[in-house]
């Protein structure tokens, strides 16, 4: 199979290598993808940039953990009918080894969703991480019918569709945006709520709009004192992201509204989040709630423009089409 891997971790054009590698079979209670699109989370090109110094998990590594295409092959204990279905996966690449940048990929059964009919294969390749992330982000801690939700970030993917599916929850939701345009795009999703934070004034704009039961937050460091301000008596800051690793908080204006922060690490959420996400997800879609931006999509020989596009923050999904 065609495939893209990287052998030792770098910048996406030193270490990323196009080639051919044996096409795997699957497994006991595993099924095999016929890959039609790869998509490509910021946590992929950190994997293989070697952001934190963790070094290489394994040996030689497929990247990309969210993916879709058809299943061709199951493997013993998997039911036939499985085979010629439409399906995304998440966490490919996640403890493993071969990711989704691939004309192929083998997993674990349960990690092959089935991906209705009339959702495209570009939009179940946006899915994985960002929409796991997503619905951990909005509902681990209860419903939001009635409540207020406030999402930072609301153009990224993770933003984006925790802004939707706060807003398929019944929330009424407040979206921050760095962009006119961005703001525009939001509205016309049905989020009406919408702040833009390079405009002078924007930190009264939102304190006029709280306080808030929950807030979906991309920059920890960055906004934890005013989301402080923000946050209902017993409200919750779900983060999933931070540029700075170790944040100063601020203690006592969250002790006195009873905050609880929820920190969000996809790899590892429980087993029972993970099975409501893909119910409620697949629900979404079906009802036309969901959909996400896609920025490009690369033929597999593109993979290391692809990279790049992500490292410089480009607004939308970037995927690979490892058929083209």
């Amino acid at each position: 199979m065609r495939a893209a891997w990287y052998e030792k971790a770098g910048a996406a054009d030193e270490v990323l290598v196009l080639g051919e590698l044996p096409t795997p079979e699957p497994g006991p209670g595993e099924v095999r993808i016929r890959v039609a699109a790869s998509g490509i989370n910021v946590g992929d090109v950190k994997k293989r940039a070697d952001w934190l110094g963790f070094g290489m998990s394994h040996p030689l590594v497929i990247p990309h953990s969210d993916g879709a295409g058809v299943i061709d092959v199951v493997g013993e204990g998997v039911a036939a009918s499985r085979v010629g279905e439409r399906v995304w996966c998440y966490h490919a690449q996640s403890y493993r080894a071969f990711g989704t940048a691939a004309e192929y990929v083998v997993l674990p059964e349960k990690l092959a969703i089935p991906l209705p009919d009339e959702v495209s294969f570009e939009q179940g390749a946006c899915l994985g991480i960002p929409g796991m992330t997503a619905h951990r982000a909005v509902f681990a801690d209860g419903p939001v019918s009635g409540r207020s939700v406030l999402v930072t970030g609301a153009a990224g993917t993770v933003g984006l569709t925790a802004a939707q599916l706060a807003l398929w929850g019944g929330a009424r939701v407040i979206a921050t945006v760095r962009s006119a345009s961005d703001a525009d795009m939001l509205r016309a999703k049905g989020i009406d709520e919408v702040v833009v934070t390079t405009v002078d004034g924007y930190e009264g704009e939102l304190r006029a709009l709280g306080p808030v039961d929950r807030i979906v937050e991309v920059a920890f460091d960055a906004n934890i004192a005013l989301s402080a301000e923000l946050l209902a008596n017993g409200g919750v800051i779900a983060a999933y992201a931070s540029t700075s690793p170790e944040p100063t908080v601020p203690f006592w204006p969250l002790l006195f509204v009873n905050a609880t922060i929820r920190l969000l690490g996809s790899d590892d959420f429980p087993v029972d989040a993970e099975r409501q996400a893909v119910r409620d997800l697949a629900q979404a879609l079906r009802e036309g709630a969901l959909g996400f931006r896609v920025a490009a999509a690369h033929p597999l020989g593109e993979i290391v423009a692809a990279h790049q596009a992500v490292e410089r923050g480009t607004r939308g999904r970037v995927l690979v089409l490892p058929g083209a």
